[in-house]
């Protein structure tokens, strides 16, 4: 601790805080100092500071006690000498400092020399025992009241310090109120506390106040830049410009705050790397672009290319990532050069990217997932080398990832190899028994390798769940067709050409992959795949194909536990189907209830209740009452009110996914109702980038198109769907067909 840094400038902000009356010390302080805050928390119009006494008179003399200074000068301690100097000169003008104060003559005193030699070294207490003996002796004795004062102040300044170190910020406050001296340049460190105690006591004027007074008035480097760096995370982003305001220039016109507007710069572009809503100011981004292209530092390339993917600005993000990977090859970079590839549909180049990284943590695996389920789902198939095909099926296995391991099943059709496509079909749908399109696949598979029972097994499965499952094996006007007729012919399967079958290891685990010599039949056309465009959390999400079509939210089954049809623990009370006040139940049983209500399709009985669940402090059953009431709400078609729902307690991303997808379909679904096409597309891209696009999703875009005339649009929407046997899609193609060709009549 700097027991004397108090000295320096004199008496300092004395009348800065103004909170406590005028400085009590030996002499009074110089008028003129700059007020930087009003009276702590006195109304407007009051807390002015005392007038300042009046100044001696030019020709008058001063009676300085300078016995620090000959103490000082005895020790031959220079800083503190002039520290000293430069204090008494601030409060008494017109004194004249010894020409030559390391000449002053030992006044002899030796046991008060004793006492400035503790008090030199911090032991304040021990100073105070050597007074009260002293004075004990020698009740003559008067001790210095410079002495006293620098004793008190110094004390004060460690009070203030303790209690800055427990977050004591009130104290903080008054004690710099009521000891202003220790307000000063010759301290900044105190200052710093002051300020940032009126910051965290929510008074961010007070704190900017005091953090321009030491820009204002000290002119230490170092003290200059390290105050601007405590309050860039205390201040608004427009109170520290006005700290940056301050700033001086050298003889080269570089400022002394440029790498602290970098660093503003680096974290306005961090934050919008990971909210694409945010707005960086251009001059910052120019900033940390110009940055990022004279240093050789990886971190601000990253910084940008997240950005960039967060904007799906792929080929800057690209740019960026490669950058960042030449200065420094890391998993992250590979990581974003990855999505910035998927983004731009190089799904070859993404692949590449990540594999040598596919192993190296979760986030990896699932970014290379990512790029590889998107190879695969290209059309028309693309050749794969053997070493490529078994780093997927390796990562797949480690991942138990439904998705990749489903788009090997498409591969595996796509090439004709039908016994390894359903191996591939049913083990996508051992990891995800509700993946309706890996069952579409495994039933495709069943009929091409003429698995009657089995293709009637699935189709039993899904009976009621699944339209096109059920046409499998049919033709379009509900006859049975021969056994060998499949799907019929589309522009995407017409144009498919067969392929040589793959050398490499595509079965799964245990399995040999068998060739069917059989023309390739694609099951459907594939959507664009895409993944989700995270710098954190990255799963893979590739759009493959159109899921099936739902007509409400999904209802999720209660925990094992709210399964029991609790409905308050009455043993008289069967299942929920007494009515029973929600406010009369525990959270835990209302929640219960409420799961009860949901499966019985009462959504309006069960809203109340999962309210009532919400007022509990465990954060596990809130999270289960504001999921239940989001869900509630929208099978009422209640979106607006299911959206705030959805904001009551943090989500795990899965349930955020779904909630959202469920929130956006009906979004998209009322907008079209309402007769607006542009929203419509505008909500339904907001959801794509998310969760992949359902079937009847699909079919809104296409009649949304149809309707602000974009028939090109609308046509390959309404293709694929038709690809599936969708029979909406079928008419919507032949509707927009009609509206490009009239029918002559």
């Amino acid at each position: 601790m700097n027991q004397l840094a108090i000295f320096g400038l004199g008496a300092g902000l004395v009348t800065a805080l103004g909170l406590a009356g005028p400085f009590t010390g030996s002499a009074q302080p110089v008028s003129g100092q700059a007020r930087l805050y009003a009276q702590a928390d006195a109304p407007a119009g009051q807390g002015t500071p005392a007038p300042a006494a009046a100044q001696p008179a030019a020709d008058s003399v001063p009676e300085v006690d300078e016995t620090a200074l000959r103490y000082f000068a005895r020790q031959g301690d220079t800083r503190r000498l002039e520290a000293e100097i430069a204090r008494l000169r601030a409060l008494y003008p017109n004194w004249t400092p010894p020409a030559d104060p390391l000449a002053v003559a030992d006044v002899g005193d030796t046991e008060l020399d004793r006492m400035w030699q503790l008090y030199a070294q911090g032991q304040y207490a021990q100073v105070r025992e050597a007074i009260a003996e002293r004075r004990n002796r020698e009740p003559a004795w008067q001790v210095p009241q410079d002495l006293l004062d620098r004793l008190a102040l110094a004390e004060a300044r460690q009070q203030l310090i303790n209690a800055s170190d427990l977050k004591q910020n009130e104290t903080v406050i008054r004690l710099g109120a009521e000891n202003p001296s220790l307000l000063t340049c010759s301290d900044v460190d105190v200052l710093w506390r002051v300020a940032r105690a009126f910051a965290e006591t929510d008074r961010p004027a007070r704190a900017t106040d005091a953090y321009r007074y030491i820009l204002s008035t000290c002119d230490n480097a170092n003290e200059r830049l390290a105050t601007v760096q405590m309050a860039l995370p205390l201040l608004p982003r427009e109170d520290l410009q006005q700290l940056l305001s301050l700033e001086r220039k050298d003889a080269s016109g570089q400022g002394e705050f440029q790498s602290i507007r970098v660093d503003i710069a680096r974290q306005a572009v961090a934050d919008g790397g990971a909210d694409p809503k945010m707005t960086v100011p251009p001059e910052q981004l120019t900033l940390l672009r110009t940055t990022a292209q004279d240093n050789d530092s990886a971190a601000d390339a990253l910084l940008l290319g997240w950005y960039y993917v967060q904007r799906q600005d792929y080929t800057d993000a690209r740019d960026w990532f490669t950058r960042a990977a030449q200065r420094d090859n890391t998993a992250e970079a590979a990581r974003g050069l990855a999505l910035a590839q998927i983004g731009l549909r190089d799904f070859t180049a993404a692949e590449a990217t990540m594999r040598p990284f596919s192993s190296e943590s979760t986030e990896s695996r699932s970014v290379y997932l990512a790029a590889a389920a998107n190879l695969l789902a290209a059309e028309p198939p693309v050749s794969l080398p053997a070493d490529v095909l078994s780093l997927i099926v390796q990562e797949v296995a480690n991942a138990r990832d439904a998705a990749t391991a489903e788009q090997l099943g498409w591969y595996s059709y796509a090439l004709n190899q039908f016994p390894t496509a359903g191996q591939w079909f049913a083990t996508s749908l051992n990891w995800r028994a509700d993946s309706e399109l890996a069952a579409f696949g495994l039933a495709l598979t069943r009929q091409r390798l003429g698995d009657a029972a089995g293709l009637r097994a699935i189709q039993e499965a899904w009976a009621g769940r699944s339209e096109r499952i059920a046409n499998i094996g049919r033709d379009w006007r509900g006859a049975t067709p021969q056994a060998s007729a499949a799907l019929p012919s589309t522009p995407a399967t017409m144009a498919m050409q067969p392929m040589a079958p793959v050398q490499g290891t595509l079965a799964p685990a245990g399995a040999q992959a068998g060739t069917q010599q059989a023309a390739p039949v694609a099951p459907m056309a594939y959507a664009e795949p895409q993944a989700t465009m995270q710098p954190q959390a990255m799963a893979p999400a590739p759009v493959m194909a159109p899921a099936p079509v739902a007509t409400q939210p999904p209802a999720r089954a209660a925990p094992p536990a709210q399964r029991q049809a609790a409905s308050g623990g009455g043993a008289s009370v069967r299942g929920c189907r007494d009515a029973i006040p929600p406010q009369t139940l525990a959270p835990q049983a209302a929640l219960n209830r409420a799961w009860c209500l949901m499966e019985a399709n009462r959504p309006m009985e069960a809203a109340p209740l999962f309210d009532r669940a919400l007022a509990t402090t465990s954060a596990g059953l809130r999270q289960d009452a504001a999921y239940g009431l989001s869900l509630a709400y929208l099978r009422a078609q209640l979106t607006d009110k299911a959206a705030v729902a959805a904001t009551i307690a943090q989500q795990p991303r899965a349930r955020r996914i779904e909630l959202e997808g469920a929130i956006l379909s009906q979004r998209a679904t009322s907008t079209f109702d309402a007769g607006r096409p542009v929203e419509t597309l505008m909500t339904l891209d907001q959801r794509a980038r998310i969760v992949p696009e359902q079937l009847d999703l699909m079919v809104l875009r296409g009649y949304a198109y149809m309707q602000l005339r974009r028939y090109r649009d609308a046509e390959r929407v309404f293709k694929a769907v038709a690809a599936t046997g969708n029979r909406e899609g079928i008419r919507g193609l032949a509707a927009v067909r009609e509206a490009i060709q009239p029918t002559k009549r």
